[in-house]
């Protein structure tokens, strides 16, 4: 089903599609699919989109309408808005500033006056070898997309504090990022973590969380979330 996905990005595909490709009824379907994937089937299908529209931005001279459509919508209006409310930056910016962003804001509209706390952890990588900087987030869904909660910026794979989060039920996602790379997309499968859900209650304490990063699988739903530019974030650890 995946495979069907990624290969009729540009068609109108529905999820009674999908059910009927996949051979299960509707309902049983969505259920199934969200469990695996973490995220609804209409979901994931909207983030592959925007993932090959990210990708297309940065490695084609295409226009950004001939991208939409490649990627099947048909108005270029829907396709820039719930590009930008996923990515944080336009199509167009996201070309120009070839696939980073200058910053990533938190969500204020998540209000912290009630109870809050701090969150502390490890982030930890498969790959002894492999040290580069990582990113980190609270979502409140298994998907990287949009502004996070609160958000930090490691150097490389180790402890992490992320403070003030606010009451709810939240996922840690974090991905690592590679510092050689030439554009805001990995050339290979990224390293990425997902802890959660985590809920955050008054009392409640989150003091000993270990984040495990592996290579990102095709049932993963894609980073959407434009990153820090890591040639010049990798010398400063601090939080963002």
């Amino acid at each position: 089903m995946i495979h069907e996905i990624h290969r009729n990005l540009g068609e109108r595909i529905t999820i009674d599609d999908m059910a009927r490709i996949a051979m299960f009824s509707k309902f049983h379907f969505t259920r199934l699919f969200q469990r695996v994937t973490g995220i609804p089937p209409a979901r994931f299908l909207y983030a592959v989109r925007l993932q090959e529209a990210k990708r297309l931005l940065l490695s084609t001279s295409l226009t950004v309408t001939e991208i939409s459509t490649m990627i099947g919508y048909s108005s270029l209006g829907t396709f820039s808005t719930r590009f930008k409310s996923c990515v944080g930056l336009s199509p167009t910016a996201y070309r120009e500033l070839r696939g980073f962003t200058p910053q990533i804001p938190t969500d204020d509209g998540r209000r912290t006056r009630g109870h809050t706390v701090t969150i502390r952890g490890r982030v930890r990588l498969q790959s002894s070898a492999v040290h580069d900087p990582v990113f980190l987030g609270v979502f409140p869904e298994p998907i990287a997309q949009g502004s996070p909660i609160r958000c930090a910026f490691l150097r490389r794979p180790g402890p992490f504090v992320l403070d003030r989060v606010p009451q709810g039920t939240w996922y840690l996602l974090a991905q690592a990022v590679r510092a050689e790379s030439e554009t805001g997309l990995d050339d290979g499968a990224p390293n990425i973590g997902v802890h959660g859900p985590l809920s955050v209650r008054p009392g409640s304490v989150h003091t000993a969380i270990d984040l495990r990063l592996r290579p990102s699988r095709p049932l993963d739903p894609p980073v959407l979330l434009a990153l820090l530019d890591v040639r010049q974030k990798a010398l400063s650890a601090s939080a963002i």
